[in-house]
């Protein structure tokens, strides 16, 4: 983390790799110019094709995931989900997709993208493991995971799944934002594809959007290039070198992060107006030992469902946080608080509970303070219920 994708002897010995703004890229000779993915260009021919600010953040973040071959960078982390969702599915495929997904990725990518385009979807019981192999048909080309789940944090058992893709010579894919490469490398677990929301705690600062893709072959790497040139979707420069900087400081934020939520959550579970908290970390949460394998910690962002209140309780705890700030991002070093509703988003296993919940992402701040500001605001909920 500290040093992959730097070259200071090739930037005057100045350690981070400097901001390239690109279109034209000029070449002395006809031959160098045809010669172009060699040194010492190394793929330099167009700012569609990307800059060494990119390609030295793509090096880094696969030398954090060992057993990946090689990353493409996108504008954005639904970017780089929808990118690589059409690179590797086409008219007829089907795909499998866990219940639990990030809402865009069913709702964007998944109706606005595939389903217009002629591909078939069947949303899975996060939890099914090696029964995914029931699902799977002639057509299934990708199984495409998620874990923990989007707003309820379902573990998922990633190895059985993944063995029975590779049975059937399914591939799979996994959004694996919520763990970084930190703390969980899906290609240790069978995953052909990993996916990133690079915006969250990778950049750490809430200041730029980035996704990313490493695959686990040559082949992947080179239909997906194929498909961001088609696309002109590539991550700009100042993205790239707002992702690296944020890398050298990943390993100490995430730290932070784990301690902070973990005082967090097992504060909330005790608190009389909580009804549960959904946090993998837990050793009470159904998916404590699947965590437990596969993972080496736990990220900031947790639910919580709240016993029954009202809506206008639940806004007058909310609203006059201080600390908490209410945004649909996270992964940033600050602390966040939104409501959500997973029974507006799952198919295959309905949200059985009707409860107020929300999500948390915990950030840098200190955990008294947090609990300060939280404390005050069940006051507030309580006045008001």
């Amino acid at each position: 983390m500290a040093h992959a994708g730097l070259r200071p002897d090739d930037n005057q010995g100045i350690p981070n790799p400097p901001v390239y703004y690109a279109s034209t890229v000029l070449f002395p000779t006809i031959e160098e110019f045809e010669t172009r993915d060699r040194p010492p260009y190394h793929g330099v021919q167009y700012g569609r094709s990307g800059t060494p600010t990119q390609f030295a953040f793509e090096e880094a973040v696969t030398a954090l995931y060992p057993g990946g071959h090689k990353t493409v960078s996108w504008p954005s982390g639904i970017g780089a989900i929808a990118a690589t969702m059409i690179t590797f599915l086409r008219h007829g495929d089907h795909v499998l997709v866990a219940d639990t997904v990030y809402g865009p990725t069913r709702k964007r990518v998944g109706a606005n993208l595939l389903e217009r385009a002629g591909v078939e979807i069947t949303y899975y019981d996060p939890l099914i493991g090696g029964g995914i192999a029931d699902l799977i048909n002639e057509r299934t080309r990708m199984i495409y995971l998620e874990s923990p789940g989007s707003h309820t944090f379902e573990v998922q058992d990633v190895p059985a799944i993944t063995q029975a893709a590779k049975a059937r010579g399914v591939m799979t894919a996994i959004d694996n934002t919520w763990s970084s490469p930190l703390y969980c490398n899906p290609f240790d677990l069978g995953v052909d594809l990993v996916i990133e929301a690079a915006t969250k705690y990778i950049c750490g600062h809430s200041d730029a959007m980035l996704g990313t893709t490493t695959v686990s072959t040559e082949e992947q790497f080179q239909a997906l290039k194929a498909m961001q040139s088609t696309l002109g979707s590539r991550a700009g420069p100042d993205e790239c070198y707002l992702g690296l900087r944020g890398l050298r400081t990943l390993s100490v934020r995430m730290e932070r992060h784990q301690k902070n939520a973990l005082v967090l959550a097992e504060w909330f579970q005790a608190r009389p107006e909580v009804a549960r908290v959904l946090y993998p970390a837990l050793a009470d949460d159904p998916g404590h030992e699947l965590w437990r394998r596969d993972h080496t910690g736990a990220s900031g962002l947790f639910g919580v469902m709240l016993e029954p209140c009202s809506k206008a309780a639940v806004a007058a705890m909310l609203d006059g946080l201080e600390l908490f700030g209410m945004g649909a991002s996270w992964g940033g070093y600050e602390s966040l608080v939104i409501t959500i509703h997973p029974e507006k988003l799952r198919t295959a296993v309905p949200w059985p509970h009707d409860n107020p919940m929300l999500r948390f992402h915990i950030g840098l701040e200190d955990p008294a303070d947090l609990i300060d500001d939280l404390a005050a605001g069940f006051t507030r909920l309580n006045a008001a219920s």
